[in-house]
């Protein structure tokens, strides 16, 4: 006989509860890749229900998009430093990635 979700619920790993979208702008970039990695960790255990992978795959890419989108902009703020041939600072350039 099968049980309801309570029986499944018993051998979930503790997860904080979901996050909602509004909820990751206020999530440090750490904290938000840590959530990340408990999502993967549970997607790839295998011991998730399809309703539940669902949903963690969804909010793992809000919160994948919001760790790009940080980068991002942590990105745009850092200047590359220009040395001389002395080794003093003879000025600033914004980061280029290429």
């Amino acid at each position: 006989m099968l049980q309801g979700p309570s029986h499944l619920d018993r051998h979930k790993p503790a997860l904080q509860k979901p996050c909602m979208s509004d909820e990751f702008s206020e999530l440090s970039f750490e904290d938000a890749l840590k959530r990340l990695e408990a999502i993967v960790q549970r997607l790839e255990s295998g011991n998730a229900s399809l309703d539940e992978s669902i949903n963690l795959y969804g909010e793992g890419d809000r919160l994948r998009g919001q760790c790009e989108k940080r980068l991002k902009d942590a990105q745009m703020r850092i200047e590359k430093i220009s040395l001389g041939t002395n080794g003093t600072v003879t000025g600033t350039q914004m980061f280029d990635a290429a």
